[in-house]
């Protein structure tokens, strides 16, 4: 069997995957372009996949399986792999602890002013009247309560916070105080201090939150964007933050990544950007490859169940 690689993966699981699985043929390229030779031939290919496109999945006759070492696919050329019937898993679940350790940091950082501390800091200004905030008692609410959701509600406990969840089926959650549901969206954000989203990217999702979901929200809330850029409608939120609808956005995905360089987001007081790194952490490659492991020897063995298996039609 050959397992081809067009994510850099790091040398130490090379090694450690060759030795693991002798009868494997593994080839580890470092882009998708430098893979096409070998996809010809390919049962299972691993991927990012941010730039698999439907002609490489023409090129891989023999692909079975595509493992996505990260949480999204909404980049994948979803129509091709579902025709050719080729099973798809992701990496989800292991972004739990980064990312909520993200949202946290953020939610301090905007409430104690840092951005506004960092500037006078810079410029060796002496000023004590920085109005500063704080977390403790207010109320989040996580738009999303999967394995990402559940922790950062989970943290917010340790600041007192109230922890509302929106998610579609309404399901109930020991992390979350309260749970609302699809037709409740309205209603949880008109409550929330910090609105976090980590909503995945498909279908209903897309331009989901716009000017009117901003105009229900306090003026004095946060929004914090760590799902994916294609489930806000970026011109309400640059509309909203200009008229002071809402009071700060801290922002980690976009439409379009990289972000253009004179979009207004890069200028605006009250805008956090970060370049879509709350999920990173130094375990994320071996924590992947343990869910790439599992789902191999079931591959090979044909026993046991496949870990994190997407459904391409819901788009996770």
């Amino acid at each position: 069997m050959k397992v081809v690689s067009s994510a850099r993966i790091k040398r130490s699981l090379q090694h450690e995957m060759r030795g693991k699985y002798p009868d494997v043929h593994f080839v580890f390229c470092v882009s998708i372009d430098e893979a096409e030779r070998d996809l010809e031939d390919a049962d299972v290919l691993i991927t990012y996949g941010s730039h698999l496109q439907a002609k490489h999945i023409v090129m891989a006759n023999r692909l079975k399986w595509i493992m996505v070492i990260s949480a999204g696919i909404d980049r994948l050329p979803r129509e091709e792999i579902e025709k050719r019937q080729i099973i798809v898993t992701n990496a989800r679940g292991i972004h739990g602890v980064p990312m909520a350790e993200y949202t946290i940091s953020m939610m301090l950082n905007v409430a104690r002013n840092e951005k506004k501390l960092f500037h006078n800091e810079q410029n060796k200004i002496w000023d004590q009247r920085v109005k500063i905030s704080a977390i403790t008692g207010k109320t989040i609410a996580v738009l999303g309560t999967g394995a990402i959701g559940k922790e950062i509600a989970r943290l917010a406990k340790a600041f007192r916070m109230k922890t509302l969840g929106y998610n579609r089926s309404g399901k109930k959650s020991e992390e979350f105080d309260e749970i609302y549901t699809y037709n409740q969206l309205m209603e949880i954000l008109a409550r929330a201090d910090f609105v976090v989203s980590v909503l995945p990217s498909t279908e209903d999702t897309k331009n989901l939150i716009t000017i009117n979901h901003f105009q229900a929200m306090k003026k004095e809330a946060v929004f914090i964007n760590i799902g994916r850029g294609s489930t806000v409608c970026e011109d309400d939120l640059v509309a909203a933050l200009r008229k002071e609808m809402i009071a700060h956005a801290v922002l980690d995905v976009f439409q379009k990544e990289p972000l253009d360089r004179d979009h207004p987001f890069w200028e605006m007081e009250n805008v956090t950007v970060t370049p879509h790194l709350s999920g990173v952490f130094p375990e994320y490659q071996p924590r992947a490859f343990k869910i790439f492991e599992h789902n191999l020897r079931v591959f090979l063995n044909g026993e046991g169940e496949l870990i994190n298996k997407v459904d391409l039609k819901r788009g996770y």
